[in-house]
């Protein structure tokens, strides 16, 4: 399995935080399923290759189309490839989607969205001009200039919506909702409104899913002593708050993670 990370242009850094791609050319299919975490970012979805399947259950699954948004996760789904994986994706930042489309975000929370369904025939267009593509180099090339069009088109201004998702970010999710609102000069319940319209989810379930995050990044990285120890040092208050949190987002307890063989799942929901 090949994985690459791609750095979007300065001029969509804001709204991009990286593309990256998952390619293996040989028909191994049909793989193990996969479990996709939160991580509070949306993805856009180019799949170049063979089909996927998203799981509704335990036993009902859809399969998914070519190319779609994603939108927020509030817990884990199960995918699994069929055959050969060619996936490009453009991974936005949590307020990232929002200058480039006409709707609230957080109408398709939990969903997914085809390229028609968002950008009507430019959306179609969009598909064939990103399905046609030789590598993905091109893919960038192709997909930068369409978010520039459509960003300099709406000119939508989600300046404060950024600011409280980058403050978020930086204290691991140790912000309050209140002192953004006063920092901002802006009443609190309008700013709630106006996050979850543009992030896809509420500032509360962001600076969870935040803190999941970085739990995660200190498991990979073996950044802690033991289970009791990485609560404290991911920000929980207790083991207990730490441990509900990570099986609400995964359908796990830390344990069991490491029991999954989860193929997938580094490239899907972490958020490097």
């Amino acid at each position: 399995m090949k994985y690459e990370v791609y750095t979007p242009s300065p001029a969509l850094s804001k709204q991009v935080r990286k593309y990256w791609s998952l390619d293996n050319t040989f028909n191994e299919g049909p793989h193990e399923r996969e479990r996709i975490f939160p991580d509070g970012c949306i993805e856009l979805i180019f799949n170049c290759s063979d089909e996927f399947k998203k799981f509704d259950n335990e036993v009902d699954f859809h399969i998914q189309p070519p190319c779609f948004i994603h939108g927020q996760l509030k817990t884990y789904f199960e995918l699994q490839a069929l055959g050969k994986i060619s996936v490009f994706s453009a991974r936005l930042n949590p307020a990232g989607l929002q200058p480039f489309i006409d709707f609230d975000v957080d109408s398709f929370t939990g969903n997914l969205l085809t390229m028609s369904q968002v950008w009507g025939k430019d959306g179609e267009q969009l598909e064939k001009e990103m399905l046609a593509c030789n590598d993905h180099h091109e893919r960038i090339v192709v997909l930068e200039k369409f978010l520039l069009s459509k960003r300099q088109a709406l000119k939508i201004d989600n300046a404060p919506v950024e600011y409280c998702v980058d403050a978020m970010e930086k204290s691991i999710g140790a912000i309050s909702i209140d002192k953004l609102a006063d920092e901002l000069e802006i009443g609190k319940r309008q700013l709630e409104r106006k996050f979850t319209a543009a992030v896809g989810i509420s500032p509360k379930l962001l600076a969870r899913v935040i803190r999941f995050q970085n739990i995660l990044q200190l498991i990979e990285n073996k950044e802690f002593k033991s289970f009791t120890t990485v609560a404290y040092e991911g920000g929980f208050y207790d083991q207990a708050h730490f441990i509900k949190d990570f099986k609400d987002f995964t359908g796990l307890n830390p344990k069991q993670y490491f029991s999954e063989n989860l193929e997938m799942v580094k490239h899907f929901s972490f958020t490097d």
